[in-house]
């Protein structure tokens, strides 16, 4: 190499290596540095499964580094317990949670409020609203006054203490829970201090909103938002949570129970099936794992055990059909009282649960009779089967003596306490192993002047 070229060598080194930093800048500027978003959407009733969803999505939010995470929030309201555990993830995710009230026509009521105001951001699409948090029984018994007011004062205190860190509207807040008072958009919006921050009609729409937005954080520090040009990741449930999820619906919860109910039942009334009683088991288990999440009425749940019982009896009794008609009329109050719970997405309709009663209750009383005919029918096979057979004595049989018959078929040893001489009908007593004891079968005596 020249000295000419020697002295070249370190000017195209510095030329490469100003290459190499624009590349590497305008690779950050074009999305090496772009914003994370994770965001999770709940549609539906919040329960334990809910629960892992949203707590999951805000884990990993936070271990990916996320900048922000987003719940779209859609639901009636669901357990407290559940509530409860959401609200603790959220206060403590290291990325500010954001909950999204969408599209326009959704709500977030009952447990669903507790968790907007527990939000570092709220956003509401055009025409949602928020509110109506009283609690219920998740049990289903109706509860006394005294405690009915001990569990709306302890919500509301969660109302309260939430609202007020996040420097939300504290008075509105108890009333949602007190009076069960709901709020449009507009009033959320507009109420001083207001209970929700800004409107959004969808998530991008939230995002360029929110960007450059400085956010309290529950602990008193503040946060610059940057959320402009922001990769969104979205992070649906699981197919196992969307099975759960799915199971833990009144209807899919109520319909599991019947055909567990009739699985096993068509199990118990004709044995080896196999089939029925395996199906019938997991519907039931499916079906009771369900009424742990739902607020189930144990009253009605033994209304409609109540009812099976009378159509079953319905077979055996005579009755004349007042025990159908009772067991039919059970069924009915029992499906309506099932679940006991203000939310109309948790309650069943008469529409619903009448078809649905009488198909179940045509397949039980059909089945029943079948089971009862074929009780009560002859046996045709084993010992069971030979008892009053007509057979034919192949010998002669002496009182106490043994001798052979032809009978079902076949030739068998017989004994008998009376004369039988060969050639006469008999007729088999009992069996004894590989012998049987016969009666000599006697004819009617002919009428008088008949020969």
């Amino acid at each position: 190499m020249n000295r000419r070229a020697r002295r070249l060598v370190p000017g195209f080194g510095a030329i490469g290596v100003g290459l190499g930093w624009l590349t590497l800048a305008a690779a950050a500027q074009t999305g090496g540095t772009r914003p994370l978003v994770y965001a999770a959407e709940l549609d539906g009733i919040i329960h334990p499964v809910t629960a892992e969803y949203l707590i999951g999505t805000i884990r990993t939010a936070d271990a990916a580094g996320a900048t922000l995470t987003v719940i779209t929030l859609r639901t009636p309201g669901g357990l407290v317990d559940s509530t409860l555990e959401i609200n603790k993830a959220i206060l403590a995710a290291r990325a500010p949670v954001v909950v999204w009230i969408g599209p326009s026509g959704s709500r977030a009521a009952s447990a669903g409020f507790l968790i907007t105001i527990a939000a570092d951001v709220v956003a509401m699409a055009p025409g949602t609203h928020i509110g109506a948090a009283h609690p219920v029984s998740g049990g289903g018994e109706p509860l006394d006054e005294t405690m009915a007011n001990k569990a709306a004062q302890d919500v509301a205190a969660q109302a309260r203490s939430l609202a007020e860190q996040r420097g939300r509207n504290v008075k509105l807040a108890e009333a949602a829970v007190i009076d069960s008072r709901s709020f449009t958009d507009e009033e959320a919006l507009t109420a001083t201090p207001p209970l929700a921050d800004l409107r959004a009609s969808d998530v991008p729409d939230l995002l360029r909103k929110l960007d450059g937005r400085t956010v309290r954080r529950f602990d008193g520090t503040e946060v610059t938002l940057h959320t402009a040009n922001a990769e969104i990741v979205p992070m649906p449930m699981t197919w196992r949570q969307q099975l759960l999820s799915a199971i833990a619906h009144p209807q899919v919860a109520y319909l599991l129970f019947s055909l567990g109910t009739l699985g096993l039942t068509i199990e118990l009334w004709n044995p080896g099936a196999i089939v029925p009683g395996v199906v019938g088991g997991l519907c039931l288990l499916l079906a009771f794992f369900a009424f742990q999440i739902l607020p189930v009425n144990y009253a009605g749940l033994l209304l409609i055990l109540f009812g099976l019982l009378l159509l079953v009896l319905e077979v055996k009794v005579t009755s004349f059909g007042l025990l159908a008609v009772g067991g039919v009329t059970s069924l009915v109050f029992g499906s309506l009282m099932l679940f006991d719970t203000e939310v109309p997405e948790l309650q069943m309709g008469l529409g619903f649960v009448l078809p649905l009663v009488l198909a179940f209750s045509s397949i039980v009383l059909f089945l029943v009779h079948i089971a009862v005919k074929a009780q009560r029918r002859r046996a045709t096979t084993g010992d069971a089967g030979m008892l009053d057979e007509i057979g034919v004595a192949l010998g002669a049989i002496a009182p106490g003596g043994a001798g052979r018959v032809a009978v079902h078929g076949e030739i068998w040893n017989a004994t008998s306490d009376e004369s039988i001489a060969e050639g006469d009908e008999v007729r088999v007593a009992s069996v004894h192993g590989l012998k049987v004891s016969v009666r000599r079968v006697r004819k009617a005596a002919a009428p008088q002047g008949e020969e």
